[in-house]
């Protein structure tokens, strides 16, 4: 009886693998890197159900399907893996397009994330790769923060929504003013808060900002898209409007980042 229920068991989690990579083929058209996955990955599912059902019917041992679940694990893995590398693809794609024809980058992927006090995350390039501190970091949406330390493999970077970040910014209208990070720790969603320096400016949901850049281009070269305008927060009597904004970046989820070590 205990086999039996073993059995049942290995067979559903085989046919919920099967049906989400049919599903993903044919959502796809079997054109997408996810027909990739499913050919890579789908034969062997269909041998390994065929031999869990083959015990089922002849009795197998234990230690047969010991085996097979274990192999069931291994390809799960494998599937993981392989749409986390597309994703990093995806990612690293966008960067490139982003930068093209404006910075030289070196790319580096989130290896460890989050500090008692700080939004700092912590990539696989140091100074062996080129990287120093005070140096741009973003990815294919906008601007991530800044390299705040290094070793020879690795590099902190402060992100733009800690609390101690604060980035000058330019409005499409031309309009400077600061932007600062509203989170203690790391959170993902922190919104930021805009402050313009003229007193006369008008500020509208919707407006997106770049960076204006620092002297130097360190810690921020200019031009890169930082967020867009959610919602207006001037209060009457104010000398400065102000806002919060929303970042383009999505910090729950990042991957794939690049350094800008020149212009």
């Amino acid at each position: 009886m205990l086999e039996s229920r073993r059995t049942r068991a290995v067979l559903i989690v085989l046919l919920v693998v099967a049906i989400a990579l049919i599903t993903i083929d044919f959502r796809d058209g079997g054109d997408s890197g996810a027909h990739g996955i499913g050919g890579r990955v789908f034969g062997p599912v269909e041998s390994l159900a065929g031999s869990v059902t083959g015990l089922a019917k002849s009795g197998g041992g234990n230690g047969e399907i010991s085996a097979l679940q274990t192999q069931n694990a291994q390809l799960r893995a494998q599937l993981a893996q392989a749409q986390t590398s597309e994703k990093d693809t995806g990612q690293l794609a966008g960067l490139l397009h982003l930068t093209a024809g404006k910075y030289r980058v070196v790319t580096g992927t989130v290896i460890a994330a989050g500090g008692d006090y700080s939004d700092t995350v912590t990539i696989n390039v140091g100074s062996g790769d080129g990287i120093a501190a005070n140096e741009t970091v973003l990815n294919g949406d906008g601007l991530v923060g800044s390299v705040t330390s290094v070793t020879a493999s690795t590099a902190t970077v402060q992100l733009l929504t800690d609390a101690s970040t604060t980035v000058g910014v330019r409005m499409a209208n031309g309009q400077i003013g600061a932007l600062s990070g509203t989170a203690q720790s790391l959170s993902g969603s922190a919104p930021l808060k805009l402050t313009l320096f003229s007193a006369s400016a008008t500020l509208k949901t919707g407006e997106q900002l770049v960076t204006f850049g620092s002297v130097g281009g360190r810690p921020y070269v200019p031009g890169v898209p930082v967020g867009t305008v959610r919602t207006v927060t001037t209060q009457p009597g104010s000398l400065t409007p102000t806002a919060v904004v929303k970042p383009l970046a999505d910090f729950t989820g990042l991957g794939v980042v690049g350094v800008v070590v020149s212009r």
